[in-house]
């Protein structure tokens, strides 16, 4: 029978490896986060979004996913229109967001971070939001601040959302090579493949979306060179969408520009270079969310790992993974005076999920590599501290622990679509039709003006906001 010694001699050892783990509460490290968010997923898909806020697990300042908890709630109060506050967890994410960049900067405040996960897991690390994650949270912050009527607001917001992306694809290019060919030949074969849903996306941070809303707002505030600018860069990410195609038809005569003419000509169908003038009456704009973003989800696996000993051994590991399978949506149907318009898709976020995640693969492997070894050294440590008992622990324990990084905002739409219509000055009834319901919007037009339509499709749930620009 084993005395108390050796037992204290296991706790001595064990419980200091735990310390550093009070950033991450026990539930975040030994249940992932895609369980816990299960309660608040199915609320927020009946559109019951107060349950959905309610259900967000509770978490400190200091827990290493508190940012991500404050980008839940921010979404979710978006949805309810409860734009103040939702305004208000957008502001503190931001500010979040760049204490971290000053921080990494004199690369500081993660060393406890890093030795919890070497004896634990990836979700004992402060969750760095994805560059795609960055801009959706400013361009949800424009549209908060025009629910105030703040146009200039909204700007700065967008102006943020654009820097983004911009800066990666700066660090992008700048990047070396080696980094994203990283050999990790012997997971190929066992890691579920995501090439169905990532599709032709180049990478997981370049957004058509934003800067189509950025080039909205321009317009909006009489900025027609940076509205063109900005539907250029949409138009290079999404190139078939037909009514990029017409917006930067419409603004390229409308600003002469003559060499982007000629080219246009040849690239674009006859049906939006004949006869398309600048509009002269107003046009309205809708912007369509559809369902909610797959979660992500944990892929076990096996690995042969060379011990420090040079001994190979099979190790069971789990790292996060998307289902390779997009979800299939009916595109937004409007009809007014016996025409028919079909919305066309700007934005997949699934598929910018998980190309971050592909992007980021070998790193995750790497740090879990890492892991392995430094639990397997744990291991025979207790095993030489405290005899068989050690070893019992150290394997529970182990097995316990490992848990994939399942963390990402997971309440964000699956998809972004765009339709756009011209009308005279008045007020309009548009019969839509989306996800088999029938609902007619009432929509106030201003000669020469932008009328935006932010709508939400959750399942049954259908609801939509107007802006007068």
């Amino acid at each position: 029978m084993y005395n108390i010694f050796h037992i204290n001699r296991f706790l001595l050892f064990f419980i200091p490896l735990l310390s550093g783990c009070s950033a991450s509460s026990f539930t975040d490290l030994f249940n992932n986060y895609t369980q816990q968010m299960t309660a608040v997923k199915q609320a927020q898909q009946q559109g019951n979004f107060q349950q959905a806020i309610d259900s967000i697990p509770a978490r400190s300042a200091t827990n290493v996913t508190y940012n991500l908890g404050l980008l839940e709630k921010a979404r979710l109060e978006y949805l309810a229109n409860n734009n103040l506050q939702s305004r208000k967890y957008f502001s503190e994410v931001y500010k979040l967001i760049q204490q971290n960049q000053q921080k990494a900067k004199i690369e500081i405040g993660r060393g406890v971070e890093n030795l919890a996960a070497v004896v634990s897991n990836d979700n004992a690390v402060r969750y760095d939001i994805p560059l795609y994650e960055q801009s959706m949270l400013h361009s949800y912050q424009a549209l908060n601040y025009l629910t105030q009527y703040d146009l200039s607001g909204a700007l700065v917001e967008i102006r943020r959302a654009n820097q983004v992306q911009e800066t990666a694809l700066e660090n992008n290019a700048n990047a070396s090579v080696s980094n994203s060919e990283t050999n990790i030949t012997g997971l190929s074969q066992q890691y579920p493949s995501m090439s169905s849903v990532i599709g032709s996306v180049k990478n997981g941070f370049q957004n058509a979306y934003t800067f189509y809303l950025s080039a909205l707002l321009y317009e909006a505030a009489g900025q027609k060179n940076d509205a063109y600018i900005d539907y250029k860069k949409a138009l290079e990410i999404y190139p078939n969408n037909d009514y990029l195609q017409q917006n930067i038809w419409r603004l390229a005569t409308t600003l002469q520009m003559s060499n982007d003419i000629n080219l246009f000509k040849q690239r674009f169908p006859s049906k939006i270079t004949n006869g398309l003038a600048p509009y002269k009456q107003g046009q309205v704009i809708f912007i369509i969310e559809n369902g909610i973003v797959s979660a992500k989800q944990e892929a076990s696996l096996s690995l042969p790992i060379y011990t420090r000993h040079n001994e190979m051994r099979l190790y069971s590991v789990a790292l996060p993974n998307y289902s390779n399978q997009l979800t299939v949506y009916s595109p937004l149907a409007l009809t007014y005076q016996g025409n028919d318009y079909q919305a066309e898709e700007i934005v997949r976020l699934q598929s910018l999920a998980a190309k971050q995640l592909q992007d980021e693969l070998p790193v995750i492997v790497t740090r879990q590599i890492t892991r392995l070894i430094a639990k397997e050294e744990i291991r025979q440590a207790l095993v030489r501290n405290g005899n068989d008992i050690g070893n019992i622990f150290a394997n529970i324990y182990n097995l316990a622990s490992e848990k994939a990084d399942t963390r990402s905002w997971s309440t964000l739409p699956d998809s972004i679509d765009i339709l756009q219509l011209g009308l005279s000055e008045g007020v309009h009834l548009l019969n839509i039709k989306i996800n088999g319901i029938n609902q007619q919007i009432e929509v106030t037009v201003n000669q020469n003006k932008q009328t935006l339509v932010t709508l939400s499709a959750i399942g049954r749930h259908v609801s939509y906001n107007t802006f007068n620009l």
